[in-house]
């Protein structure tokens, strides 16, 4: 059904996530449809995608490839328990997926979600441990600004205040963050500044001893507003955990599929770690999935200790749903056949000229990029809560037909990889003009 401003949905009964309900509510935001790199709006404006939907639709909005693929999919064998049961579609997807992984971590387990891939980490880590004798190591390290997700052990993790503030915990300590507005503002790639911050590290580890199980951080932490990591820091930081025995967990949910111009931030930064989460552009956003991706040494820890039949009491009734391993298999042929991880990298240095081009707008203080990623820092209105300026520009993108992303007073972009150089051009000079327009 097609609706429109005279047309809507009952509003009332849905509750929103991660959304101010009663203001949105007040002045809705719909979109009807989508079709590469525009979505439509219900008044039947074209909306350009600068945020590949969230984070996720890296190949660009309704791909028959994909939909072909999920319809004989859904007719064939809709659904399969994955439960002491199987069937070939995942398996042939969990090694497809290992294919283009970082080297050794060709062990794939299921869920639905980046913040299932998390919180499933994070059990794997644990049980690493314990496999090894050492189940003392139940201490979760993440770090300030970090965002893992919602589940107990991601939020435990991750270092946004609001995620955290009233729920209860998982034992957890966190580092620093990397952003350092007053030695690398306007930086364009990686700074050159704050790799010592990964030396916290040790603090803890002094600390906290043989307690520590992992280190879970982003390799650019997305949510917070594209924080990029210095130079040498997450070398750094694999050099650390591994010297005190501690696994090191990269979040790709991300930068997972092509976001920095590589299959993963791993490859990127050349930097391995013993577990990877994704999700979001492993389907294109398609179908709800992710994916833990485990070093084989890891794997194997768990499944040679255990005396039970049942190695790993861990798992969702979606694991690996015969659906969304359809949606992913089209999903990285399309990544594969139209070369869109090296067309990312390619547009890469395009991108960041442009988006740096802002740097003499009005009430910009900083902006960070790397890959197909960049944020926007805006000045803080006075005497409004902090984020006003940055939700009303995010609005007022939207009213001028391009999508963006708004955390606190951080802009975010991070389009789709078939973006086009036109369509960068058009989100930087219709941004221009809205942050121009702010009061």
């Amino acid at each position: 059904m097609a609706y429109d401003r005279d047309n809507r949905p009952d509003l009332s009964t849905h509750w929103m996530p991660f959304t101010a309900n009663r203001q949105f509510k007040a002045a809705p935001r719909l979109v009807v449809a989508a079709k590469g790199m525009y979505y439509r709006s219900e008044d039947g404006r074209e909306v350009l995608d600068g945020t590949s939907g969230l984070w996720c639709v890296n190949a660009g909005h309704a791909r028959p490839e994909i939909a072909a693929a999920v319809n004989q999919q859904l007719m064939s064998l809709d659904y399969a328990p994955s439960f002491q049961m199987g069937h070939p579609i995942s398996f042939d997807f969990a090694s497809a997926l290992a294919a283009i992984a970082p080297a050794g971590l060709d062990r794939v387990f299921f869920t639905n979600s980046g913040s299932e891939s998390a919180d499933t980490a994070l059990k794997i880590a644990m049980a690493y441990h314990r496999a090894r004798g050492q189940g003392q190591r139940t201490k979760i390290v993440g770090r300030e600004k970090g965002y893992h997700g919602v589940g107990f052990g991601g939020i435990s993790a991750g270092g946004l205040v609001n995620n955290r503030r009233i729920y209860p915990l998982l034992p957890s300590d966190h580092i620093r963050h990397t952003l350092d507005v007053d030695r690398n503002a306007f930086t364009k790639g990686l700074p050159e500044h704050g790799a010592e911050f990964a030396d916290d590290l040790e603090k803890l580890v002094a600390l906290h001893g043989d307690t520590l199980a992992a280190v879970m951080v982003e390799p650019v932490a997305g949510s917070a507003g594209v924080i990029v990591p210095p130079k040498g820091y997450l070398e750094r930081l694999r050099a650390i955990c591994d010297r005190h025995g501690i696994l090191l967990i990269f979040d790709e949910v991300i930068t997972g599929f092509g976001r920095l111009g590589a299959p993963f931030a791993g490859h990127w930064f050349g930097v391995t770690p013993d577990i990877m989460t994704t999700a979001k552009g492993i389907t294109n956003g398609v179908v709800p999935m992710g994916a833990v991706f485990v070093q084989r040494e890891v794997h194997d820890a768990v499944i040679d200790a255990s005396e039970t039949a049942m190695e790993f009491f861990h798992g969702y009734t979606s694991s690996g749903h015969p659906v969304a391993c359809a949606a992913g298999l089209a999903t990285l042929e399309i990544y594969r056949r139209e070369g869109l991880f090296e067309r990312a990298a390619g547009l890469a240095d395009t991108w960041a000229e442009a988006v740096h081009s802002l740097k003499d707008a009005p009430r910009v203080t900083d902006i960070r990029n790397l890959g197909l990623m960049a944020g926007i820092d805006l000045e803080p209105k006075a005497g409004a809560p902090v984020g006003s300026r940055g939700y009303a520009a995010m609005v007022a993108a939207f009213e001028a037909g391009i999508l963006i992303r708004a955390t606190g007073d951080t802009l975010a972009m991070s389009p789709p990889l078939i973006v086009a150089e036109a369509e960068i051009d058009r989100l930087v000079t219709v941004l221009r003009q809205v942050i121009t327009a702010l009061d």
